[in-house]
């Protein structure tokens, strides 16, 4: 379950926030306009604030503004265009049907453009049956924007005041999912999951975890003034410490399960995973209620039946009894663990006070961690062209709009054609498994919420309690939109339902011709949704050679840092976080791909290894990290240097072979020897660990090799 689903978590989180201050600000401005003018007008400012409140976003202050603005000053020019076209029948489907090829092109500036995108569309088809004058137009239009411009004058004020608890509140969600992320790492210790099933949980949850994480960075990262945003940035890099660690302690399960099958050790080491999960969502709990975390949960009694669990094991190791590869793994878990637990205090410490010293990177260029976002002409006017996804959306859009109007117009009945071109603009995704979803997800919250309020208007038709079950879907709409947007579908259905019932309360037959729209809607949606389809497995040789790419200058920061050639890790976090965010977007486009036709799917095994095998390499990295941390004392620097050296060389050049161009001749086995380096003469107890995740960190880098050229056959 979401965190935010959850009674417990739901009043803190800034889904909830959204949804107060999305209510509040709508309702304040129709009740202030009714103060002074008519419902009509209300409802023209009402709709004015709606639209700018779409880009209502945990965002920096300054990019929420320019945001913002950009919904008001484009929503405004769509009206004003829209009413002006309205009178000419033939000039308004032609406006219609190229608005919403532009507004569509919009989504080449990314994910944060789609809720810009909507607002255009949305505001299009509540303009389109307005038959004005002009003078009239630029009164309406003048009206929307005042509507507009109060919310956007009320959300930055009430962004500003809360602009601290909005970080605390984005923070906490990326620690909840760091913790649902360590849930997933502990069922590997209960053999009655599937080794391979829990692998490709694990990597689809690593890019919800990246895009939290992301959300976080660019809240905090990007200015900090006093001591309580000192607070949140240490414990938001303290997360991020600890997130590595996680990582390190990825292990060979199978081997593990074999050499420990007969023992208890196991749920020890599964139950140790899940109190650390726990502590993780006590500290976010208590960020998201502006609170010190203190450490409440005790790991001693799992702790100390690991140490007589070794203790055991080294018995029988000084019998002559073949448990020494066991004690080996189990003690190598064990002090990853405590290196987890002992960061988890940090962790909760990092929540308290201000350090003398905050875990920053001072003086440093936060720009490469935080999402840059450029809002170029030319971006838009490089995807005119078909093989672009983008451009076939917009016009698959377009077209369907245009057969969404024809239907309206044939109709028998008095159909109300926005309310279907609503439905094809809220169904129609750039993707197919969007679409898919969308539709389902729309369909059945339409229904639902026709039913509801159908029941309202029969035994609760008061105008108190109306206004009572108004304002609460006003409220549950944004609140459940990125939450689970069926909840969403169905606040927004009675919401502008009860907004009819109270502008025309006669109307006997409004639900069931709103139904009857949205199935049409949903029909025309769904058949266009086939018509110059771009499907994802077209897509995957760049989001491969992407992923390889990054993974090797990944490969080089991490071997500098490991070898000590740089004073600090920036490098290797920056290139960590790039492919991690690679990985992410290959993994969401998979999931996007099963999704669809089956005919449609290609390579589906060897993409879901090819990421296992980056995530894997990622892994070892971390672990080589820990290990030379762990066993720096009396650290050989010259031939451990040598030997991570020869290993960089070998995996650099097995990457490079997989980012070669495919050629007709057989790619060479590459060699996964591990470095020849003469460490019998060296005593030093970190030997065999390290030389264990070089053999390890080379076989898979020479997997990476298989997968992507098997992926590459079955695409083309």
């Amino acid at each position: 379950m979401h965190y935010a689903l959850n009674l417990r978590t739901f009043f803190y989180s800034h889904y909830f926030y959204l949804g107060l201050r999305f209510a509040a600000g709508l309702v304040g401005v129709t009740l202030i306009t009714l103060q002074f003018a008519d419902m009509a007008t209300a409802m023209t400012v009402c709709i004015g604030a709606l639209c700018t409140a779409l880009m209502d976003m945990p965002s920096p202050l300054r990019h929420k503004f320019n945001e913002m603005s950009a919904s008001v000053l484009l929503c405004s020019a769509v009206t004003l265009l829209i009413s002006l076209c309205a009178p000419v029948h033939w000039l308004l489907m032609s406006m219609l049907v190229a608005i919403s090829f532009l507004a569509c092109m919009m989504v080449v500036y990314g994910k944060k453009s789609m809720p810009l995108q909507l607002a255009t569309l949305f505001i299009m088809t509540m303009s389109m049956e307005h038959d004005m004058t002009v003078r009239e137009s630029f009164i309406h239009t003048g009206l929307f924007t005042l509507g507009a411009v109060a919310y956007l004058a009320y959300a930055m004020g009430i962004s500003w005041i809360l602009r601290h608890r909005i970080k605390q509140q984005v923070l906490a969600e990326a620690l909840f999912e760091l913790a649902a992320y360590i849930d997933i790492k502990a069922d590997f210790y209960d053999t009655r999951y599937n080794l391979t099933e829990q692998f490709n949980k694990l990597v689809r949850h690593q890019s919800l975890l990246a895009d939290r994480q992301q959300a976080s960075r660019d809240l905090i990262l990007r200015s900090h003034q006093n001591s309580k945003d000192a607070i949140v940035v240490q414990t938001h890099v303290c997360m991020l410490d600890l997130y590595e660690l996680i990582l390190s302690t990825h292990t060979d399960y199978a081997q593990l399960r074999v050499h420990l099958a007969d023992s208890p050790v196991l749920k020890t080491l599964h139950d140790l995973a899940y109190k650390a999960a726990r502590d993780i969502e006590s500290v976010a709990y208590d960020v998201t209620r502006k609170k010190a975390s203190y450490p409440e949960i005790s790991y001693e009694p799992e702790l100390d039946a690991i140490e007589a669990e070794l203790a055991s094991l080294q018995r029988r190791v000084d019998e002559g009894k073949p448990a020494q590869e066991a004690l080996a793994v189990l003690r190598a878990q064990r002090n990853k663990v405590r290196g987890i637990i002992k960061m988890i205090v940090e962790l909760h410490r990092a929540s308290q006070k201000v350090y003398d010293s905050t875990p920053f990177w001072v003086d440093a260029d936060m720009g490469p961690f935080l999402s840059q976002q450029k809002y170029e002409l030319r971006m838009i006017l490089s995807h005119l062209r078909l093989d672009s996804p983008i451009f076939r959306f917009s016009l698959r859009v377009a077209m369907a709009i245009s057969v969404g109007l024809a239907v309206a117009a044939w109709l028998p009945y008095a159909a109300h054609s926005y309310w279907i071109v609503l439905t094809i603009v809220i169904i129609l995704k750039p993707s197919f498994s969007m679409t898919k979803q969308r539709r389902s997800d729309r369909i059945v919250g339409t229904i639902v919420g026709c039913v509801i309020t159908a029941l309202i208007i029969k035994y609760l038709n008061y105008p108190a309690a109306i206004l009572g079950f108004l304002i609460l879907s006003t409220v549950a709409t944004p609140t459940f939109i990125y939450l689970r947007y069926r909840y969403a579908a169905i606040a927004v259905s009675i919401m502008i339902l009860l907004q009819m019932h109270l502008i025309a309360p006669g109307n006997h037959d409004l639900i069931m011709e709103r139904l009857i729209d949205t199935f049409i809607g949903a029909a025309v949606a769904t058949a266009f949704s086939f018509v110059l389809a771009s499907w994802e497995y077209q897509t995957l040789p760049r989001l491969i050679r992407e992923v390889l790419g990054v993974n090797l200058r990944y490969m080089q920061a991490s071997f500098d840092l490991l070898q000590g050639k740089g004073k600090d890790d920036f490098a290797y976090r920056i290139e960590r976080k790039r492919l991690m965010d690679s990985l992410a977007a290959l993994s969401s486009a998979l999931v996007r791909m099963l999704d669809e036709p089956a005919r449609k799917q290609r390579a589906v095994e060897d993409i879901n290894l090819f990421i296992v095998q980056n995530y894997l390499l990622v892994a070892h990295v971390a672990a080589l990290r820990s290990i030379l941390r762990r066993h720096q004392k009396e650290l050989p620097t010259a031939p451990v240097n040598a030997m991570l050296n020869e290993s960089h060389e070998q995996v650099v050049r097995t990457l490079a072979q997989a980012l070669a161009p495919q050629s007709a001749t057989p790619a060479t086995e590459p060699a996964t020897a591990t470095a020849a380096v003469d460490t019998a003469s060296v005593p030093w107890s970190g030997w065999p660990l390290v030389q264990r995740r070089i053999r390890l960190l080379q076989a898979d880098a020479v997997k990476i090799i298989v997968h992507s050229e098997a992926i590459v056959r079955n695409v083309a």
